[in-house]
Parts: C-alpha cells; sequence; structure tokens
C-alpha cells in the first residue's frame, strides 16, 4: 500500500509548487493502482474466453471435466478478489503529511521510492500460466501446434510459390542465355566469313597489284626495246638509204636548178604509212606526190612492205603484217 500524503497549511504563494509536485505523485499512485485493477480485469477476461474455448474442445478422452471446470472458475475468482482489492486501496487511497522543511526533497524521495517498488515488483514478476490442469494445458497446446503447422503451411506455400516465380524467372533467363549464344555463333560465323572475304579481296587485290606492276614492267621494257628498234633501224636506214638529196642523186633539169620539190627519205616514208595505218586502220591508203622518190617506192614495192590501191594506182599503202 502507498503511503498516506497530509500537506500542511501554508500560503497560497508559496504552497503552490508543494501542492502541484503531491498532485503529480498522487495522480501517479492513482494511475498505478488503476493500471494493476486493470490487467487484473483482462486477465479475467482472458481466462473467461479460454475457459469458454477450452471447455469446448474437451471431450470424452477424459474423467476430470468438471475438476478442470471448477478449476478454472477458481482461478477466476482468485483474479476477481485481487482486482477487487486494487480498487479498493485506490478507493482508500489518502494522502501522507510531509515535513514543513525542504518538501521538494522528501516529495522526490517519496518518487524515488515508489519507482523502486514498481521496479522489484517487474522483476519478480514471471510468466503466469492460465492453468495447471494437464488436459487444458494438452488442449492449448493441440491448439498452438496446430497454429503452428497452419503458419508453417503458409510459410511452404509461400516459399513454393516463391520458388515456382523464380523457376519460371529462370527458364526466361535460360532463354534469353540460349537467343544470346546464337546471337554470339551467328556473329562470330558472319565475322569469320567477313575475314576471309576481306582475306580473298586482298590476295586478290595484292595479285591484280602485282599483275599491275608485271605489266607496267613489261610495258617500260617494250617501250625500252622500241626505242632501241626505231634507233636501230634509223641508223640502218641513214646508213643503206641515204636522203636522195644528200647522195648528189637526185634529178635535175639541168645542173645549175635545184629540185623542183623536197624528196623524203625512206624512213620519213615509212613513219607516214605507218602512222596511216595505225590512225585509220579502215582507210590505210596515202596518195603519192612528188616528194616520194620512185627508186624508193619501187623498192617498197618490189620487196612487199607496200602495195598499190587496186583502183587507183596513185595510193598506196603499208602491208599488214600485224594481221
Amino acid at each position: 500500500m502507498l503511503p498516506n500524503v497530509t500537506f500542511p497549511r501554508q500560503s497560497p504563494a508559496a504552497s503552490q509548487p508543494v501542492t502541484d509536485a503531491l498532485r503529480v505523485t498522487q495522480r501517479g499512485a492513482a494511475n498505478e493502482v488503476e493500471a494493476r485493477a486493470e490487467k487484473c480485469s483482462r486477465k479475467v477476461e482472458r481466462s473467461r474466453a479460454v475457459m469458454a474455448e477450452r471447455l469446448q474442445e474437451i471431450t470424452d478422452d477424459s474423467v476430470c471435466y468438471a475438476d478442470a471446470k471448477e478449476e478454472i472458475l477458481d482461478e477466476c475468482e482468485s483474479v476477481w478478489k485481487q482486482m477487487e482489492e486494487c480498487q479498493s486501496k485506490l478507493k482508500f487511497l489518502e494522502t501522507e503529511t510531509l515535513p514543513k522543511s525542504n518538501a521538494k526533497f522528501s516529495l522526490s524521495i517519496m518518487h524515488m521510492k515508489a519507482l523502486t517498488a514498481e521496479y522489484n515488483q517487474w522483476q519478480k514478476r514471471s510468466p503466469e500460466m492460465i492453468s495447471t490442469n494437464p488436459d487444458i494445458l494438452l488442449s492449448l497446446g493441440k491448439k498452438e501446434l496446430q497454429k503452428v503447422k497452419d503458419d508453417l503451411e503458409n510459410v511452404l506455400s509461400t516459399v513454393q510459390l516463391k520458388n515456382k516465380n523464380l523457376e519460371e524467372d529462370l527458364k526466361r533467363e535460360q532463354q534469353w542465355y540460349e537467343e544470346q549464344k546464337q546471337l554470339i555463333d551467328t556473329l562470330s560465323r558472319t565475322q569469320e566469313e567477313t575475314k576471309n572475304q576481306v582475306e580473298q579481296v586482298s590476295n586478290k587485290r595484292s595479285l591484280h597489284t602485282r599483275a599491275f606492276h608485271e605489266q607496267k614492267k613489261k610495258i617500260l621494257q617494250l617501250k625500252v626495246y622500241k626505242k632501241k628498234l626505231l634507233t636501230a633501224l634509223e641508223e640502218f636506214l641513214e646508213e643503206h638509204f641515204p636522203s636522195p638529196e644528200k647522195g648528189g642523186i637526185a634529178e635535175k633539169k639541168n645542173s645549175q636548178e635545184e629540185p623542183v620539190v623536197e624528196l623524203k627519205p625512206l624512213q620519213d616514208i615509212l613513219e607516214i604509212l605507218v602512222d596511216k595505218l595505225v590512225s585509220t586502220p579502215h582507210e590505210p591508203y596515202v596518195p603519192i606526190d612528188d616528194s616520194f622518190w620512185p627508186p624508193y617506192l619501187e623498192l617498197l614495192l618490189r620487196h612487199g612492205i607496200a602495195q598499190r590501191h587496186p583502183e587507183n594506182p596513185d595510193r598506196i599503202r603499208l602491208e599488214a603484217f600485224h594481221g
């Protein structure tokens, strides 16, 4: 039981702080008693509810139904008496007189004692069993086990659903992996084919480049050879077939007259015939004028180097040796 507290009469201005503090302490004590009474009330209600449930669950496998019922009723009555005692303590709670000197300190000491008592009470408190009857405990245990079983079944169904979802995700990931693998294989084959094609093109290009350089080299060699042939032919013609005017063999009307036209050497005649044949192969004939020295014309015609036009003897052409 909490101590009774009675306050001395003081002036309103001087005793106001002490009065407020005592009101707080008295309110705390009342709240504590009310809390204990409320706990007892809840315990009674819980015991009655459990009794109503368990009495229905007890079946014909036990011969102590009446004893169990009586035991639970006794426990409920005991708890109800405790609750009534707490309510009576709360009703008859009175105040205790504090000393005039140092009222705040005394109030703090009282508050500390109340907290210490409440702390010790909570330390000594142990879990309370609704009943010690084995049949009731067996029934409670069965219900708790059934509840645990239901919870585990719910957990199992949740885990199975999660596993199913994970399996579906795994299948999708595997399918995506296979698609990516096929794509990589296709890209690898395409890369290999492209690489081979590039190598082939590179080889062909190198072959073409090599052939081009060889042809270019041959052309240069032919040009050099042509130049040598032309030079040798020029030297041969100049040595064996000189210009008619240089040898003094050109016909003159008299010894003091110059030739009427300038006679072409054999080299110039051959160049004119070759250029005409190459430039206009469909019309290779060249008209004969006074600049063509007759002995050189007869030489070309007699040895088959040139031939006359079948209808116009004043025109000649180079024989087509290349045809």
